[in-house]
């Protein structure tokens, strides 16, 4: 655990968060904040779309099912025990460095998104695969095939820990609350997530398209319902969340108080946790989307950002801090079943918080087995076997991540979102000008889609 810690804050020191947010503030300069500039042109190609055919182009999924594979990847534990992490370690200003970095995230995943598409290819005999290692190797030429080949290996392996053994853990740790031992946790997870992956990217996209939808209503309404409750003191939460992350959070409670730093580093490293901006995961899962433009598939990489982080994110945040659970000393799911129960009550509360972590564990757990399935085949070729060999090695460790400590999980998966960030921060630098093209091409060619 020593080692861990000390690694993990070597990866996630002032050179790699400076990099994903110069990162950001760069492909939002160039592409003069697609995010802001084009807001509102989002929605229509997003959910305006959602049910229409007409130019769908090449691809194995409908973007909407994309989007939910991409959403189960990012909305989940993230959103719940990330969050209230943040906060335990980084207090109240964390958040408003989670905003920043979903704000500028919502232009990087637009940018990696467009990548994805641009660069994708069709699998021998299996699905349309894409992402970083495609977009290095294809876009940046035969020097840089040793880059793709690192993120391919890093990804491969971050999916164990951040998509695997973290959702395990979290869920074991919030069925908990219902003296369910984690060992039959981890043996429920392990069956029902082998059930939906041997069926490949479609099986997991039509669980994902009842499952993340379903998850993110009901989540909001017990979150709402809190915030509703506490509505005359959101304000004055807002102007804390603020105020911290300019200076040092004084210890109140069962709160140990925290630096500016730590608000700094844990807001952004949770937010990237959390919407996985510039880690180049989700492009994976949109590259197999049916589009005829890769800008309008990159729309919605905006809107996942926006959902999973200025959304979802600000709600858990704002139930925390708003029920003052954040100074009880608790950490992790515990504290947001906290924040919960203070309206709904202990068993509601954490039947609630339980029942969307399982939801969104599931969800997540299919779509990383998916993006570490399509990093080793690029690796090691021969498609269906490898991806076969990889389910193989998956499940176990659905068990593994249920019993083992919280803190070891979580370190091991920030190691790991370090390392295969680093590769696609370089490449989105390098070959942001092609997105740039794209969304001239697109606006010319659609100006009023």
């Amino acid at each position: 655990m020593e080692f861990v810690n000390k690694l993990n804050t070597y990866i996630w020191g002032p050179p790699m968060l400076v990099s994903i947010i110069g990162v950001g503030l760069f492909l939002a300069i160039l592409s003069r904040f697609v995010q802001v500039r084009r807001f509102m042109r989002m929605w229509p190609e997003t959910f305006g779309r959602t049910f229409r055919r007409k130019g769908a182009g090449e691809g194995d999924i409908s973007p909407f099912q994309a989007v939910n594979v991409a959403l189960g990847g990012t909305v989940g534990v993230g959103n719940i025990a990330g969050v209230a992490t943040a906060i335990a370690i980084g207090g109240p200003g964390a958040i408003f460095w989670m905003w920043i970095s979903g704000i500028l995230g919502m232009g990087t995943k637009f940018f990696e998104v467009a990548l994805g598409i641009h660069y994708r290819t069709r699998e021998p005999g299996g699905p349309m695969i894409g992402g970083p290692m495609m977009y290095i190797s294809r876009g940046m030429g035969p020097a840089w095939r040793w880059l793709a080949f690192v993120f391919a290996l890093f990804g491969a392996l971050a999916a164990f820990g951040i998509g695997n053994m973290v959702q395990s853990n979290s869920v074991a740790e919030g069925l908990g609350y219902f003296h369910i031992p984690p060992w039959i946790t981890g043996v429920g997870l392990l069956f029902f997530v082998g059930l939906v992956t041997i069926g490949g990217i479609k099986r997991i996209a039509q669980v994902a398209m009842f499952c993340v939808p379903f998850m993110c209503i009901l989540y909001m309404i017990g979150a709402l319902a809190v915030i509703t409750w506490k509505i005359d003191c959101v304000p004055a939460a807002l102007a804390m969340i603020v105020r911290d992350a300019f200076q040092p959070s004084a210890a109140m409670g069962g709160f140990a108080g925290a630096s500016v730093m730590q608000a700094v580093r844990y807001g952004i490293s949770r937010g990237t946790f959390s919407n996985e901006a510039g880690l180049g995961s989700a492009p994976i899962a949109h590259a197999t989307a049916r589009t005829d433009h890769p800008v309008r598939q990159a729309y919605w990489g905006m809107m996942e950002v926006f959902i999973d982080t200025i959304i979802m994110c600000t709600a858990t945040a704002l139930v925390i801090i708003l029920t003052d659970a954040w100074k009880s000393g608790e950490t992790g799911a515990s504290l947001t079943i906290h924040g919960f129960s203070s309206l709904l009550g202990m068993k509601v509360g954490s039947a609630v918080v339980a029942f969307c972590m399982v939801l969104t564990a599931y969800d997540t757990n299919l779509a990383w087995c998916f993006y570490g399935e399509t990093c080793a085949v690029y690796l090691l070729g021969h498609g269906r076997i490898v991806r076969y060999i990889y389910r193989s090695l998956w499940l176990p460790l659905v068990l593994v991540g249920a019993v083992i400590k919280l803190e070891m999980v979580w370190g091991i998966a920030d190691i790991l979102n370090g390392l295969m960030a680093a590769p696609n921060l370089i490449a989105l630098i390098i070959l942001a000008p092609v997105v740039v093209r794209l969304i001239h091409n697109f606006e010319g060619v659609f100006p009023n889609s």
